[in-house]
């Protein structure tokens, strides 16, 4: 069965054939849909055009940091695909210094960065599309638990994905009248490049292989799953949600 079958819509923050946001991108095509991916810039793209070599996918360029960039991307999927009836943000950034260092020590620029890039971005591109959103459309983003408790190393990348949870649950409130749906997904970690960016990560997989109830890290295969749940009519009820895909993890107290 097809879940998205006719639904048009695009990914932001294809990587490499390992970031999450890449398999939900495929997981999308092969439920139907017409996929679009957004990457930052240039080099980016040269990296992404490699994985599109052979499906249906098209490819954007877009900074989402940058509102001019916003608005031309608006302007090219509305010209490509008329309304989009799905957005997915996996995009996510931090100074390498601020996932290393005490949190005590996150600099005012490194914490402007992060927030910007990992929160704010989201709250941009939904605006940013918002007028060609179809009036039954689904916005999914990407967080994690360290939003809600301490993970040494990850740092402010964790107020970064509290503000972000929070952002999921304001937007689902300003979009609801249109009847669009706005929730984010927290996986566990998953062994990707940004994953790898933070201080101790193998030890951090090790822990959920031994506490999870699954005994088990979550995959990006079932990440995509859960995305293509959430971007199909089967979710619409949902939204202003946060649902975890971590092998259970998020249940343990010790």
């Amino acid at each position: 069965m097809k879940l998205l079958e006719g639904k048009k819509g695009i990914v932001f923050g294809v990587a490499n054939e390992r970031s999450i946001a890449w398999a939900v991108a495929k997981s999308a095509v092969e439920h139907g849909a017409d996929v679009a991916i957004g990457v930052q810039n240039e080099r980016m793209a040269a990296s992404a055009q490699k994985l599109l070599e052979g499906t249906p996918m098209k490819q954007f360029m877009c900074d989402l940091n940058e509102e001019g960039d916003l608005e031309r991307v608006t302007g090219e999927l509305q010209a490509a695909y008329g309304k989009l009836d799905f957005v997915v943000h996996s995009v996510a950034f931090a100074l390498r210094e601020d996932l290393s260092e005490p949190f005590i020590n996150t600099s005012r620029e490194g914490f402007r960065i992060a927030l910007e890039t990992s929160a704010y971005s989201f709250v941009a591109a939904a605006r940013a599309l918002e007028p060609i959103l179809a009036d039954d459309a689904s916005l999914i983003t990407m967080t994690y638990l360290g939003s809600l408790r301490v993970l040494p190393n990850y740092n402010v990348m964790g107020v970064a994905k509290a503000a972000l949870e929070a952002c999921t649950r304001y937007l689902a409130y300003d979009l609801g009248g249109r009847g669009i749906r706005v929730n984010a997904i927290s996986p566990g970690p998953i062994n990707t490049v940004s994953a790898r960016g933070v201080k101790g990560f193998t030890g951090i997989l090790s822990v959920i292989g031994e506490r999870a109830p699954l005994k088990r890290p979550a995959e990006q295969a079932e990440v995509a799953s859960t995305s293509i749940y959430l971007l199909s009519d089967l979710s619409k009820g949902v939204t202003g949600q946060i649902l975890y895909v971590d092998a259970g993890y998020s249940v343990m107290g010790m």
